[in-house]
Parts: structure tokens; C-alpha cells; sequence
């Protein structure tokens, strides 16, 4: 119970949370999750998922579990059964089943339609769903099974049903695939992306784990987690960056970090990413730098035409003869744009308020430095000073005027230490006042008489009050008020 011991074990375990957090798989590992908030990630989504699964076999018979499929994918409300179908045993498929997310603006009833909708969407390079449907809380959709898995199953040499952690987390070999692929399955995701873009159906979703591989054919997985509302596997990184904005940036943010993970065979450590390590084409660097540099997250993101036309994949060439085909009804499109905007606007608030956070712990990072405490003190030191001098040049100021205002007016004599006080201001006898001076008319009185100013002034009565009074006389003097003179001149010479 060492009080510096427990601070180190506490400073330690905060380092050992941070390395964890700021790792994108493991932050959103159930168990750190529940670690870190119990209080929201309490239920046991397994038992959830296993009451809905069984109700959905009691109104469809044909079905039957092989096994549960344990924490293959990353999200902790979604999770995955083999299944197959009781008159072909040797067929197997997948379910998943996930509940609804914090993006679900559509209605129950437009909801329920657009989800039995997706088997009849056909795409060259959209995963087929053999079976959809879904209640008030949540879907349901049957997939076949590929036992090559996914494209970030190739990218990491992983078995399909191993767990999420197990085969992505720690890869034991890092290595990016050939370039002819990285253009060809480039091409064929943004032809998948542009065709959904089209039919203004909200993505948003894509990453290595949400494309199937066939062969060399990308198939695009999960149309259904924007119509469930699920977030974004990037969503933690295009939310830092308010030109990340649209449904449409952010398809093409999150594909740039499924060409820098199918190029160098990792995610980046960082973004934005300042500087890309040597590539098999610089035409594959010019299409990162497009998405994922400082500048293009500040500026904004190209749209899916123009990613089609760089170098790197306006020469590819796509042999397929599979006709696209995806009708939607105008009311469900119209449903769909509306949830849409409320998906943007949902985002961008939340992107307001991170850029508010990062401001407030920037400024209190600045103020809470040693440097800028030294600079606070030093301004300190220079403002009270000022003020000091300030304070005594005002203070003298007032002593200043007071003196003056008791001593203006021209009828007031001049005063000094050695001149008598009046008893009103006194307040006490004093000497008998001077002789009043000659009686002058009544137009305006004449100035006090030189006589009345003492011959020796000491230097504190000619800098204070005497100064005042007479500065106060000479601009109060009036020439009309002097009596005329009688002069009798005899200067002029005499003739005798």
C-alpha cells in the first residue's frame, strides 16, 4: 500500500490502456470494451442472437445450425452461425444476425422492405444474399460460405473461421499483394462503389473483411449495415476530418485504406499519413495520396469517377458478362435519401464536437506548459508594474487638481504656507485678514492687490497652490475693469 508504489502501478496501467486503445482492432475487442464500460456492454449478445435465430427457424423449418461461429467478425452486436439446408446437407451457408445500430433513421416498415429487398440485387461484384428478413429490432441474412474467405483472409494468410484477434491482430508474415491485383480488385470495388453511388444506396462500410474473394472477382459484403444504422469499422478515423462529410467521402476515404492495406499488407499506423514507403507503382502512391494524405483530409476526398480515371486504374480491364440489376421502388429511394442526410448530419455534429474537444485540450495543453507558465509570470511582473506606475502618476494627478480647484477664482486671494488662512477653512481664529482693496465698479472686481503676495515665495507655495492662483488671475483678468488715468506730460520742450 506504498503510496509511490501505487502511483507508479497506476501510472503504468494508464500506459498500458493507451497502447491498447489507440490499437484499431483491440479497441473495439468486446472484452476491452467491457473492461472499459461496463455499465453499456453488460448483455451477452450470443444468447440475444441465439433467441432470434431460434425464432426464426420455428417459421422456417428448412434450415438447421452446424455450429456457431465465434467472434469471426469485429463487431460485438453482430454475430455468425454455419448453417445448412435440410435437403442439401453437404451445401453450407452463413448467418448473421445484428441488431440495430445508432444510424437507423429508416422506418420499421421501409426498413423490413429494403432488407427482404437485397436478394434481388444482382452485381457482378456484390456478394449474392440468399435469404433476408427483419423485425422492429433487428435483421437476419443467409449467405453461402467461401472457404477462401475474404480479401483480408488472402492479405494475411488467415483461415476464414478463426477468430477476428486471432487472425488479424498479430500477423506472423507482412506482406502486400502483386500489383496486377492491387489494379484489379481496385477497379472492380470502385465499379461496385460508383453503381451503388448511382442508385443512391448509402454504403459506408467498406474494409478488407466486407469484400469476398471468388476466384479474382471482389464481392462486395454487408449492403445491409447501413440500412441497420451500424457504424463504420473507420469511422474513429474520417470523424477526425470535417471535409469527411458525405456518405461519398467517406466510401472513398475508407478505400484508400483498403489499397494501402492490399499494397503494403498492414493498416497505416497513422492518419493522416505523411510520408508512403516504396510501392510497386507510383501510380499506386498517387491514388494514397488522394485519400489518405494530410491534404486531401484537409481539402476533401475525390469522387469515385475521378479515382476510376488515374493511371492506376483507368487501363484495367474487366471481363465480365453478368448484367447489373438492383430496382428499387421511387418511395424506398426517397426513404433512403432522407435517412441518407440524417446519417451526414449525425456525423458532421459529431465531427463538430471532436474538433471543439481537440481545441479545448490543445489550450489547455498550451496554458498548462512550464514555458507558458514562465510567460504568465513574466507578464505578471510587467503588468503590476505598469500598473504601480500608472497608480502614482494618477495619484499625483488628482493631488494635482485638487490644489488647483482650491485655489482658482479671481476674487480668491493667493495662498501659501505663510499666508493667512481664512477662518472658514480653517475652521479656527487665525490672523485678521488684510485690508480689503479700493472699491472698484461694479462691473468685475479687481485682482487681489500685489501687496498681498508675500516678496519670498518658498519653492513648495510657487510648484502648488500659489501657481494655481495666479495662473487662475491672469486668465481671469479683464481689461475693461482698469480705471483711466490722468497723465500730465512735461517732456515736450519749452520756448521761452
Amino acid at each position: 500500500m506504498d503510496r509511490e508504489f501505487i502511483a507508479e502501478r497506476q501510472k503504468g496501467l494508464q500506459n498500458y490502456l493507451n497502447v491498447i486503445t489507440t490499437n484499431h482492432i483491440l479497441s473495439n475487442c468486446e472484452l476491452v470494451k467491457k473492461f472499459l464500460d461496463p455499465n453499456n456492454y453488460s448483455a451477452s449478445y450470443t444468447e440475444i442472437a441465439l433467441q432470434q435465430v431460434s425464432m426464426f427457424f420455428r417459421s422456417e423449418p428448412k434450415w438447421e445450425v452446424v455450429e456457431p461461429l465465434k467472434d469471426i467478425g469485429w463487431r460485438i452486436r453482430k454475430k455468425y452461425f454455419l448453417m445448412k439446408i435440410k435437403n442439401q446437407p453437404k451445401e453450407r451457408l452463413v448467418l448473421s444476425w445484428a441488431d440495430l445500430g445508432p444510424d437507423k433513421y429508416l422506418s420499421d416498415k421501409d426498413f423490413q422492405c429494403l432488407i427482404k429487398l437485397l436478394p434481388s440485387c444482382l452485381h457482378p461484384y456484390i456478394y449474392r444474399v440468399t435469404f433476408a428478413t427483419a423485425n422492429e429490432s433487428s435483421a437476419l441474412l443467409i449467405r453461402m460460405f467461401n472457404e477462401k474467405g475474404t480479401l483480408k483472409d488472402l492479405i494475411y494468410k488467415a483461415k476464414p473461421k478463426d477468430p477476428f484477434l486471432r487472425k488479424y491482430c498479430n500477423p506472423k508474415k507482412i506482406q502486400g499483394l502483386e500489383l496486377q491485383q492491387i489494379k484489379t480488385y481496385g477497379r472492380q470495388i470502385l465499379e461496385v462503389l460508383k453503381f451503388l453511388h448511382d442508385k443512391g444506396f448509402p454504403y459506408g462500410h467498406l474494409h478488407a473483411s466486407n469484400v469476398m474473394l471468388e476466384g479474382d472477382t471482389c464481392r462486395l459484403l454487408d449492403l445491409e449495415n447501413s440500412l441497420l444504422g451500424l457504424p463504420s469499422f473507420y469511422r474513429s478515423y474520417f470523424s477526425q476530418f470535417r471535409k469527411i462529410n458525405t456518405l461519398e467521402s467517406v466510401d472513398v476515404h475508407c478505400f484508400g485504406h483498403l489499397l494501402y492495406e492490399m499494397t503494403y499488407g498492414r493498416p497505416p499506423d497513422s492518419v493522416p499519413v505523411d510520408s508512403f514507403p516504396p510501392a510497386p507503382s507510383m501510380a499506386v502512391v498517387a491514388v494514397l495520396e488522394s485519400t489518405l494524405s494530410c491534404e486531401a483530409c484537409k481539402n476533401g476526398m475525390p469522387t469515385v469517377s475521378r479515382l476510376l480515371q488515374m493511371p492506376l486504374f483507368s487501363d484495367v480491364l474487366l471481363t465480365t458478362s453478368e448484367k447489373p440489376q438492383f430496382k428499387i421502388p421511387t418511395k424506398l429511394k426517397e426513404a433512403l435519401r432522407i435517412a441518407k442526410e440524417c446519417i451526414e448530419k449525425r456525423l458532421i455534429e459529431e465531427q463538430k464536437q471532436i474538433h471543439q474537444h481537440r481545441r479545448l485540450t490543445r489550450a489547455q495543453s498550451h496554458h498548462g506548459s512550464e514555458e507558458e507558465r514562465k510567460k504568465r509570470k513574466i507578464l505578471a511582473r510587467k503588468k503590476s508594474k505598469r500598473s504601480a506606475v500608472e497608480n502614482s502618476e494618477e495619484h499625483s494627478a488628482k493631488y494635482s487638481n485638487s490644489n488647483n480647484s482650491a485655489g482658482s477664482g479671481a476674487s480668491s486671494p493667493l495662498t501659501s504656507p505663510s499666508s493667512p488662512t481664512p477662518p472658514s477653512t480653517a475652521g479656527m481664529s487665525a490672523l485678521p485678514p488684510p485690508p480689503p482693496p479700493a472699491p472698484l465698479p461694479p462691473a468685475a472686481p479687481l485682482p487681489p492687490a500685489s501687496t498681498e503676495v508675500p516678496t519670498q515665495l518658498p519653492p513648495q507655495a510657487v510648484n502648488g497652490v500659489s501657481r494655481g492662483a495666479l495662473l487662475s488671475s491672469i486668465q481671469n483678468f479683464q481689461k475693461g475693469t482698469l480705471r483711466k488715468a490722468e497723465t500730465c506730460d512735461h517732456s515736450a520742450p519749452k520756448i521761452g
